[in-house]
């Protein structure tokens, strides 16, 4: 498995596929075809679909700039090796001088087909719970203590450092009104939510309404084009800083024991993007909200310091019930239903962990297993709820002229 850096990196919204992933391949590109005074890039599947609501082209032709650049959108190719393909094109003098196909996986990552030194390293040998589990259990290692010892000590100053944008993810959303950009005339509902305190309010419903107002603000945040954590990507990016926000602010946990649950959940997401997907475009948004919920689940399991088998049975239980989560975004923007999204999956990966600590040895799924069932769900989804806004709750929202 690659180094929880990758899972968890620093980007704009509203996409991390649709944005940070084109851009790294167009600088990537450029790098290597610096002399050229036109670029072409054509765009298939989900990004020519919602590559517009996404701002898809913003990005490429950013990362292209002065360059000038002709995107072309081929929605009809569907003999795709990814769902989020592109093609780049270099030209010099009317000559084309290079090309490349690049693959943008889900979470800003990238692959290019036949480029082996693309590739960044393996740092996890063990590729599934089963193994980390008893790898931890030889070695007497809690989860977190994992991560630092297959990554370094390094990872946990690059953890403080995603927690600190996490945080301040939510401190921007929070200040924030207005209309979000884009044509849905969406409100930002963050700082209402945050404010709205009921007469009448038990703890339960006060704790559901912050963790859903952290939510909102990153969410919202990202839809705007401000600056994120992928956890495990842009449209999934407030679930994580909801969960553990509310954790530090409101039952005192320190910035240490954060950073150690941020490592265990970063864990379950690697696994997911190992041995399935975190691509929206691939899997549905089960495997965007979906596994971001599941990482909430295991890292306040972590912070609750409950056993391995327990943080496993949190973080199955949070993906299981996220399964068949479809990707119709509406207008292609990263709004309906994305944002409400991300709070109802912050309040179910503490539900997830409760009910874990009461089943205790009596789960029967494993989390290996639930990893495999999402990936096939996903593969079996039809195309229309796999973000690309021609079904689902897009194509009602479209017909009715909404």
């Amino acid at each position: 498995m690659k180094s929880l850096r990758e899972l968890y990196t620093v980007g704009r919204g509203p996409s991390s596929s649709h944005t940070i992933g084109p851009t790294r391949a167009c600088c990537l590109f450029r790098e290597e075809h610096p002399d050229a005074d036109r670029y072409e890039v054509t765009l298939f599947g989900s990004l020519a679909l919602t590559g517009r609501g996404h701002l898809t082209d913003v990005a490429v032709r950013d990362a292209l700039a002065p360059v000038h650049t002709d995107i072309l959108w081929n929605t009809e190719r569907t003999d795709l090796p990814h769902p989020n393909t592109m093609e780049l094109r270099a030209y010099k003098n009317g000559a084309l001088t290079g090309e490349m196909t690049a693959l943008s996986v889900g979470g800003g990552a990238i692959s290019i087909p036949g480029r082996p030194d693309t590739e960044s390293p393996e740092v996890y040998p063990e590729t599934s719970y089963a193994e980390i589990s008893a790898f931890c259990s030889a070695n007497r290692l809690r989860l977190s203590d994992y991560v630092f010892l297959r990554e370094g000590e390094g990872i946990r100053d690059y953890l403080y450092d995603i927690w600190n944008t996490m945080k301040q993810s939510v401190s921007d959303g929070l200040t924030r009104t207005g209309e979000l950009p884009g044509g849905l005339e969406v409100e930002r509902k963050a700082q209402y939510l945050y404010n709205r305190r009921h007469i009448d309010e038990s703890p339960q419903t006060r704790e559901n309404r912050l963790v859903c107002a952290y939510a909102f603000a990153v969410a919202e945040q990202n839809a705007s084009g401000g600056e994120i954590v992928t956890a495990p990507t842009c449209g999934a990016s407030g679930v994580m800083p909801a969960a553990l926000l509310y954790m530090q602010e409101e039952r005192g946990f320190s910035d240490e024991a954060i950073v150690r649950a941020l490592a265990a959940g970063g864990v379950i997401g690697d696994l997911i993007k190992t041995n399935a997907s975190i691509s929206g475009a691939e899997c549905g948004c089960q495997a965007e909200v979906g596994v971001a919920c599941s990482m909430a689940a295991a890292a306040l399991a972590q912070i609750y310091e409950l056993s391995s088998a327990d943080i496993e049975c949190s973080a199955e239980i949070a993906l299981e019930h996220n399964l068949g989560l479809t990707c119709d975004p509406v207008l292609g923007l990263v709004q309906i239903p994305c944002i409400e999204r991300n709070a109802m999956a912050s309040i179910k990966a503490f539900n997830a962990v409760m009910l874990a600590k009461s089943l205790e040895s009596k789960h029967k799924v494993s989390f290996d297993e639930i990893v495999e069932v999402m990936y096939q769900t996903g593969k079996d989804m039809n195309h229309g709820y796999r973000e690309t806004s021609v079904g689902g709750l897009a194509k009602i929202y479209a017909e009715k002229g909404k």
